[in-house]
């Protein structure tokens, strides 16, 4: 008879949002009992969100199978708007001392504007709107999925291989994708690209910046 003790100390914390495999083991002796039979029982399920390669089974493997329901893409866009609006605000008062709104609107032609606010104190306040923008987003997921607007909304960003929160790579890669575009020259038009793709792709809803960092959003379950 052993006398070992378990370790002392707590299991450590599991994300509450990681992908719980299903138990693949069959019951004893097999859905038709006595010796069982080559289709009582079943491989594991794939990875989170990845397909298996192969066939089997009788028709295509869900690529969604294990994965917590995607998120809305209204609430994507409301969640998106909120993370625009809580840097927007304090970018606007900061961009005063720059004097970047006096040569915008004192300019007769939007090119001169535009070239004005690309040098000088101009060029330095969009140094700080890109770091602003990309640091919030990078660090915010990197933590743990979410940004104030996604908390908000009841989403996360989470890894497509294993629902695991993303790293500080690839919450980085996806912040750069989703931001510096829009920031740089295609303020309208890349946003809105990136919405008409979450909208048509199939099956896992990705913009670019989701593909670039291999993320997913998803809903969260309720606390």
């Amino acid at each position: 008879m052993s006398n070992d003790q378990p370790p002392p100390g707590q299991p450590p914390e599991e994300d509450p949002f990681l992908k719980k495999p299903q138990d693949p083991t069959p019951p004893a002796g097999g859905p038709y009992g006595g010796g069982g039979s080559p289709y009582d029982s079943a491989p594991p399920p794939p990875p989170y969100g990845s397909q298996p390669s192969g066939g089997g089974g009788y028709g295509p493997p869900d690529p969604l199978s294990g994965m917590p329901p995607l998120a809305d893409s209204g609430r994507r866009i409301l969640a998106r708007i909120i993370d625009w609006l809580i840097i927007a605000v304090p970018l606007a008062i900061i961009g005063i001392p720059f004097n970047v709104y006096e040569r915008t609107t004192d300019s007769d032609d939007f090119g001169d504007a535009i070239s004005q606010t690309s040098t000088g104190s101009g060029l330095v306040f969009q140094l700080i709107t890109i770091v602003a923008y990309v640091g919030y987003d990078t660090v915010m997921v990197a933590r743990n999925g979410q940004t104030f607007g996604k908390r908000l909304m009841k989403m996360r960003v989470a890894m497509l291989n294993d629902g695991s929160t993303p790293p500080m790579n690839a919450s980085l890669i996806r912040a750069v994708v989703l931001w510096l575009p829009a920031l740089i020259c295609c303020a309208c038009l890349w946003p809105l690209l990136l919405l008409i793709l979450i909208l048509v792709d199939k099956p896992y809803k990705q913009g670019l910046h989701d593909k670039a960092a291999k993320t997913v959003v998803v809903a969260t379950p309720p606390q």
